[in-house]
């Protein structure tokens, strides 16, 4: 493996003289979902590999909110960085120029869905949305796919009542991410909150990716004290996004680098998906035109 990795660095390092002299470093944004120490511990390997292949220094970015990462692409200060596909659309929306879909995660089985997952403490009671009429629901982040948008417009089509507070639910906050969400629901702070997960593998380990994952490998939840009470329908993983004014070189290394990593460091790119996938693959914008919809709708 390590010989794998070296060959792989040494072809890009032919370049890497070249492009440094185009680009003085290179910023990657990394959106909520765990705290930011372990984001920034998750994609440090990332950095390294990226620092070797352009030759410039590399930082990371773990603002507090999605927001941070989606101003910083529109305003340059970031380069590159995993979106979900409504953080895609607000984008693109304000600025249909500002950045390039590249690469998408694959999950196990070829697939690059997830859902946003509903879930509830065990000992709660609560099994279902007919369970939580008049308790306090959790959201991570209103840019966020799974966190907020998509259960703001398929939980509405199952209760048949708004997500207003007190329509339905006895209220509906939000919580500042996965992480946060799924700890407010452990601790009994919240009745009940939505995360993300591929929705494959075994409930018992958080699925095989996502933010319950990566919650039960830190330790911060035992899953068999937690429950699911609902799930969305598949939505399309979001993209890796680029920097467009960013040197077409600097484009075609990073996702020659991105593209490779599971085969390269099969672990440093467990981190970077947030649990296990089969490899990032080339994804375009037409991927993603139904979610823009649906965000431009929810703006009006």
């Amino acid at each position: 493996m390590k010989k794998l990795i070296a060959a792989a660095l040494a072809t890009t390092a032919l370049a890497a003289p070249a492009m440094a002299q185009e680009i003085d470093e290179f910023r990657i944004g990394l959106l909520g979902g765990e705290n930011a120490q372990d984001r920034l511990a998750s994609n440090q390997c990332l950095a390294d590999y990226t620092e070797e292949a352009l030759g410039v220094p590399t930082r990371l970015f773990a603002p507090a909110d999605y927001n941070g990462v989606i101003q910083g692409l529109l305003g340059g200060s970031i380069d590159m960085a995993w979106l979900g596909a409504s953080g895609y659309a607000a984008t693109y929306l304000a600025d249909p120029d500002a950045v390039e879909p590249v690469l998408v995660k694959t999950n196990l089985d070829g697939s690059f869905s997830y859902h946003s997952i509903g879930f509830a403490r065990a000992d709660s009671g609560i099994t279902s949305l007919d369970d939580m009429e008049g308790k306090v629901f959790g959201f991570g982040d209103p840019n966020s796919t799974s966190g907020y948008l998509i259960p703001s417009v398929e939980i509405p089509q199952a209760t048949g009542a708004s997500m207003e507070p007190g329509d339905y639910f006895g209220d509906v906050v939000f919580t500042g991410g996965h992480e946060q969400t799924i700890v407010a629901v452990a601790n009994g702070d919240i009745d009940a909150g939505v995360t993300w997960a591929d929705g494959l593998g075994a409930w018992e380990d958080g699925y095989n990716s996502g933010a319950l994952r990566k919650a039960s490998d830190a330790g911060l939840v035992d899953m068999n004290e937690l429950v699911e009470i609902w799930k969305s329908k598949p939505i399309p993983e979001g993209p890796i996004v680029l920097r467009s004014s960013l040197p077409a070189e600097v484009k075609e290394t990073m996702v020659e680098l991105v593209s490779t990593l599971h085969e390269m460091d099969e672990e440093c790119a467990y981190g970077v998906a947030a649990g296990e996938t089969a490899g990032f693959e080339p994804i375009g914008h037409e991927a993603y035109e139904t979610i823009i919809e649906v965000r431009k709708r929810e703006m009006n």
